[in-house]
């Protein structure tokens, strides 16, 4: 089984989970170092996010309309 598909059932999973399941899981997953970050905190990434916005306004970057985005993801997960 791929990462990607076992994050997919284990989002799915956690979406209908009740609260004694999820504290279950939360008790197993706390400890781990997750390195959840503030992300506008992070000088390179804000960086990134600055040379992609600069690129899409020059139209370097031509980028994908939402329509696009969103068919894209539907189609990935009914696979």
């Amino acid at each position: 089984m791929t990462s990607t598909i076992i994050r997919q059932k284990l989002y799915e999973y956690i979406k209908v989970a009740d609260d004694k399941k999820l504290k279950a899981i939360y008790t197993l997953l706390a400890p781990i170092d997750l390195k959840i970050t503030k992300w506008w905190q992070d000088k390179k990434m804000v960086e990134e996010l600055k040379q992609q916005d600069s690129d899409m306004e020059s139209g370097m970057d031509k980028g994908v309309s939402w329509d696009v985005a969103k068919e894209h993801l539907f189609l990935k997960l009914k696979k």
